[in-house]
């Protein structure tokens, strides 16, 4: 007996007249769409956004702010949680301060394995993004007025060590594979922007999307790339006003 998925390919691919008729009418009544009018589906979108937002925003100040609050060590005034709760694992020190606006789509870790409990240390007037990582493996550090766009990742250890059979075994990382990341005031990291153990990004430079940083950049550049390289000093007349 055919199954669906057999039956289906024998329709598309059949030369008999009636499977070609039938399978087109399948797809027809697959393809059906009702009318959609203008005048009745703009209100109801409108007013779907509305109860959307209204929702979002009473799951954020009701539930899953009080949520992440109860978590974290220390959290200064004003922080702005969307669209859910971060992900949390592993034993974690997370300190945030004045201004944050988190994604809930986002994960912090800490390294399970350390000796000391992680820190992750977030200043004034930060954004983390939409599916954004901060793995700690000692130490991370935020300053004032970061932004971190989507999908970025900061990776203060691997989670595994370089010895295959080690990995195998399900053993953890070596100790010098794990390394603190500074982010200093001002820095923009773009979209896809991946940040290695050890590297500190100084004040006020931005980092091209889908780069990653693999050793130190000094203040005040634009970098990018794999790995990341300095393409240019950024000047005050570049963004002063006019």
């Amino acid at each position: 007996m055919k199954t669906l998925n057999e039956t289906k390919q024998w329709l598309k691919t059949s030369d008999n007249p009636y499977a070609r008729s039938l399978f087109t009418q399948l797809k027809k009544i697959a393809n059906f769409e009702l009318p959609a009018p203008k005048f009745i589906f703009s209100p109801l979108y409108a007013l779907f956004r509305v109860l959307q937002a209204a929702f979002a925003s009473f799951t954020r100040i009701l539930f899953w702010t009080p949520l992440l609050k109860g978590r974290l060590q220390k959290v200064g005034r004003n922080l702005n949680l969307y669209g859910g709760l971060p992900y949390i694992s592993g034993p974690l020190d997370i300190q945030l301060g004045d201004n944050c606006r988190v994604s809930g789509q986002s994960t912090f870790t800490g390294r399970s394995c350390a000796k000391e409990t992680p820190v992750l240390l977030v200043g004034n007037n930060i954004d983390i993004g939409w599916m954004t990582t901060i793995a700690v493996g000692s130490r991370v550090e935020l300053g004032d007025n970061v932004r971190i766009a989507g999908r970025a990742l900061l990776a203060g250890y691997p989670g595994h060590p370089l010895d295959p059979k080690g990995r195998a075994a399900g053993l953890p990382e070596k100790d010098e594979q794990v390394g603190d990341i500074i982010i200093e005031n001002d820095v923009w990291l773009a979209t896809g922007v991946s940040v290695m153990a050890g590297v500190r990004i100084g004040q006020g430079t931005i980092v091209a999307a889908g780069s990653i940083v693999t050793s130190d950049l000094p203040p005040m550049v634009l970098a990018g790339g794999i790995p990341a390289k300095i393409i240019r000093t950024i000047r005050a007349e570049d963004y002063s006003e006019e």
